[in-house]
C-alpha cells in the first residue's frame, strides 16, 4: 500500500468539486481554516461553477480534477462536495502522474467512486473525511473538522464510540475500506469495484428508502461483499425515507437482519455519517477494530 506524504506547514491543498454544483462562498470558511492550519489553498475552476445539477460539464470537472492531480505543487485534493458526477467521469482521468506522485485526495458520498478506483487500480490510500461544506458556519471547530487536520498531519488514527445493542463483539484486523453504500452498490460489476476479503468495511448512506437500503445490502451479499471481510463498521443511516406502505423495520435493523449470521466483529452507530458526526477514515490502511461489550475502538496499525 503506498501512502501519499503527510502534509507539512507551506504545502498546498487543491480544493475542486469534481460532482454537484456548490456555491463558491460555501467554500470560504473551508479556505480560510485551511490557511489558519498553516497551508496554502488553491481553488479550481469548479468551485461555484455550475452546469444544471453538476459544477461544469462533464468535460469542465475531468479538466479541473486532472490539473489538480497533475500539479506536482498540490499535496492534498479536498472535494468541496458530493452528490453526483464521478463516475460520469472515472474512466477518463488519467493517473499516470498521480501514480508517480500520490497525493491525499479527501471526501466523502460520491468520491467513494475515486476512493475506490484510487484503492484498486493502484494500492494508494485516500482519506474519508469532511469536505468544504462541512467547515460552513462553527463546524470548522468540531472534532470532526480537527480529526482531517490531524489526518493530514499524520496522526494516526485512533477513535472510540459508545456500545450498541446491535453490536457483536470481537476483534479484527485488515485494510480499512469503505464509504457509501450506494456508490458501493453502484461499483458492483465494474473494474472500479471494491474488492473486500480480509478487509475491515464501513458503510454510511443518507436519503435514501428503507426498502432500498435492504435491496442494496442484499445485493452486496449476493455479488460476495460480506463474504470475507474481517470485520463491518455501519454508520450514519440518515434521513431515510419510507414508502406509502411502511417497510416495517428501523434503518439499523435492516442491516442488522441482513448481516446478523456474519461470524465477525460489528459496530453500529460509528460517527461516519452524511451529517456533521464524520470522521477522518485512511482508507486502504491498516487498521484495529475492537468491539467489546462496554465499547467500541477502531484504530490504525503502525
Amino acid at each position: 500500500m503506498t501512502i501519499p506524504p503527510y502534509l507539512k506547514k507551506g504545502d498546498t491543498i487543491g480544493i475542486v468539486c469534481p460532482s454537484g454544483y456548490m456555491p463558491a462562498e460555501n467554500a470560504e470558511t473551508c479556505i480560510k481554516t485551511l490557511e489558519t492550519w498553516g497551508y496554502r489553498v488553491k481553488v479550481g475552476d469548479t468551485v461555484g461553477a455550475q452546469f444544471h445539477y453538476f459544477s461544469g460539464t462533464d468535460k469542465q470537472r475531468i479538466q479541473d480534477l486532472q490539473k489538480m492531480m497533475n500539479d506536482s505543487s498540490i499535496k492534498a485534493i479536498l472535494c468541496a462536495r458530493g452528490g453526483y458526477g464521478l463516475s460520469r467521469m472515472i474512466d477518463h482521468i488519467d493517473f499516470q502522474k498521480f501514480k508517480k506522485n500520490p497525493k491525499w485526495i479527501i471526501g466523502f458520498s460520491d468520491v467513494t467512486v475515486l476512493q475506490a478506483h484510487i484503492l484498486q487500480h493502484f494500492q494508494i490510500a485516500t482519506l474519508h473525511a469532511p469536505m468544504a461544506n462541512a467547515f460552513s458556519g462553527d463546524g470548522y471547530q468540531n472534532k470532526y473538522i480537527a480529526s482531517l487536520k490531524d489526518a493530514l498531519s499524520a496522526v494516526a488514527t485512533n477513535y472510540e464510540c459508545a456500545a450498541h445493542a446491535l453490536n457483536k463483539t470481537g476483534h479484527a484486523a485488515g485494510d480499512l475500506i469503505g464509504g457509501n453504500l450506494s456508490i458501493i452498490a453502484h461499483l458492483i460489476g465494474t473494474h472500479s469495484s471494491y474488492k473486500t476479503r480480509h478487509k475491515i468495511l464501513f458503510l454510511e448512506d443518507v436519503g435514501e428508502y428503507l426498502y432500498n437500503i435492504d435491496r442494496m445490502l442484499i445485493q452486496l451479499e449476493r455479488a460476495e461483499l460480506f463474504k470475507h471481510i474481517k470485520g463491518l463498521i455501519i454508520g450514519g443511516f440518515t434521513e431515510m425515507k419510507d414508502t406509502t406502505i411502511p417497510f416495517g423495520k428501523e434503518v439499523y435493523n435492516i442491516i442488522h437482519d441482513q448481516v446478523k449470521g456474519l461470524k465477525i466483529p460489528i459496530c453500529f452507530g460509528f460517527p461516519v455519517s452524511h451529517e456533521t458526526e464524520n470522521l477522518a477514515l485512511k482508507i486502504g490502511l491498516q487498521h484495529e477494530l475492537i468491539v467489546a461489550k462496554d465499547g467500541v475502538q477502531l484504530k490504525e496499525i503502525l
